[in-house]
């Protein structure tokens, strides 16, 4: 199948092969007809599978015919971060280029004024998050009883994020008689009332198995002692072959403390987190897409839906304490087609999280010996030295999830620690015991 057999416009087909598409994904392949055919749609996919272009093409063409009406939307994408609307945003600006559209991004920490502005002129698409439409529509300066499309995207994202009320209360102000499409990766039951309370008769399409990595991505483990964890990074990072990298931490302090430490040893790294300025977090985001940024240090605010072209690695600093973030975040990686490759380190305390994420994706790892160098490429960046020194057993290692049962400090005498004598404090030995 081919994007022209899909019945899109001439104006759409036009800048989708100006773009370099020919074929559509799967979910494009089976959305894209139900959403003309303005049926409900529930769409189940997992990240990189071309989720938001399945809802944008279909909503370009229905909405070409019409023209819309002062602070009075035609239509309302509604999505879970600023990084994620504006990328939204981006779609609609590409695909849309022949079609005489207006559209608003609605996020919080741009200038309010210049909103209202484009608000007032009319906009046919609305792209907002939960939070700053509530405030311009409490301040008047937003009517929502023209809404014919509402897309709730990144519904389970939503739904961790606490913005569930405020998606109800969003709906209450919708009028009924209108074509809703909501996009999740899982179907939690939290996710089937939504459905349930939100769509009218819904067409379900699922692509890809639910909360499962992509098979493109080779994933590894290391066991480290908290302390080691930068030497670790760094370590992995001089025998992989790094063109780009997402390093995600769970804690927006080791985010800024993990990126100055790479840009100390000469690495090029920037932190992006939800504390960031907004304007700070979009040029962030853009540098690294431009590639003038190799290392993006972030937390789970990039970990859904950013779209960066081949990306080669994704490294989990920490394991994530939600599982369903483990997949997201791998798969940055090996995205449309591309290998990737995903590096975690876990440590003692790490039990509970890393057996939830093992019994999502049903596999265990095996732990990877680091100091088994010679298995891993070198680096573009390694030395002379370091290419004499890997001529001997030089191959990849292969990909390290398996059914076995991971191993222990007991049992692995590769895996030793510095503090092995030491009983009862964990990762954390007090200064008079150093």
């Amino acid at each position: 199948m081919i994007f022209s057999d899909l019945g899109l416009s001439p104006e759409t087909l036009k800048a989708i092969e100006e773009r370099g598409y020919k074929e559509p994904t799967p979910i494009q392949a089976k959305a894209i007809p139900a959403i003309q055919m303005t049926r409900d749609v529930v769409g189940l996919a997992q990240t990189g599978t071309g989720k938001t272009a399945s809802f944008t093409l279909p909503m370009i063409d229905a909405l070409s015919g019409g023209r819309a009406k002062m602070r009075m939307p035609r239509s309302l994408v509604l999505e879970p971060t600023r990084e994620l609307a504006a990328q939204v945003a981006d779609n609609f600006e590409v695909y849309g280029k022949y079609h005489n559209l207006n559209k608003a991004l609605l996020v919080g920490g741009q200038s309010m004024g210049e909103q209202m502005k484009l608000l007032e002129q009319g906009v046919d698409v609305l792209i907002a998050t939960p939070g700053r439409l509530l405030d311009l529509f409490d301040r008047g300066h937003i009517l929502l009883n023209d809404i014919k499309i509402l897309v709730i995207d990144e519904a389970d994202r939503m739904m961790d994020m606490g913005f569930i009320p405020d998606i109800e209360k969003i709906v209450s102000l919708i009028p009924p008689m209108r074509q809703t499409l909501l996009f999740s990766a899982t179907m939690a039951p939290e996710i089937k009332k939504l459905t349930e309370k939100f769509l009218s008769n819904p067409k379900e399409i699922s692509v890809a198995a639910t909360s499962s990595p992509a098979e493109t991505v080779e994933q590894f483990l290391v066991k480290v002692n908290q302390k080691d964890k930068n030497n670790t990074l760094d370590t992995i990072l001089k025998q992989e072959n790094v063109k780009n990298a997402f390093i995600f931490c769970n804690r927006k302090k080791d985010v800024d403390m993990v990126a100055k430490w790479l840009k100390g040893k000469g690495y090029s790294s920037e932190p992006l987190h939800g504390d960031m300025a907004q304007v700070k977090r979009t040029e962030t985001l853009q540098r690294f897409k431009d590639d003038k940024i190799k290392l993006l240090v972030c937390s789970d605010v990039a970990a859904r839906g950013i779209d960066v072209n081949n990306v080669s690695h994704v490294f989990n600093y920490d394991v994530p304490m939600t599982a369903d973030d483990y997949v997201h975040r791998i798969g940055r990686t090996g995205r449309a087609g591309n290998t990737g490759r995903a590096w975690m380190m876990t440590t003692d305390r790490d039990e509970k999280f890393l057996d939830a994420v093992q019994k999502l994706i049903k596999k265990k790892f095996d732990l990877f010996d680091l100091k088994q160098k010679n298995k891993n490429p070198p680096s573009d960046s390694a030395s002379k030295k370091t290419e004499k020194k890997s001529t001997k057993n030089s191959r990849s290692p292969k990909a390290k999830v398996s059914e076995k049962t991971p191993h222990s400090k007991q049992n692995d005498p590769n895996l030793s620690n510095e503090y092995d004598d030491v009983d009862g404090f964990g990762d954390d030995i007090p200064a008079f015991l150093k």
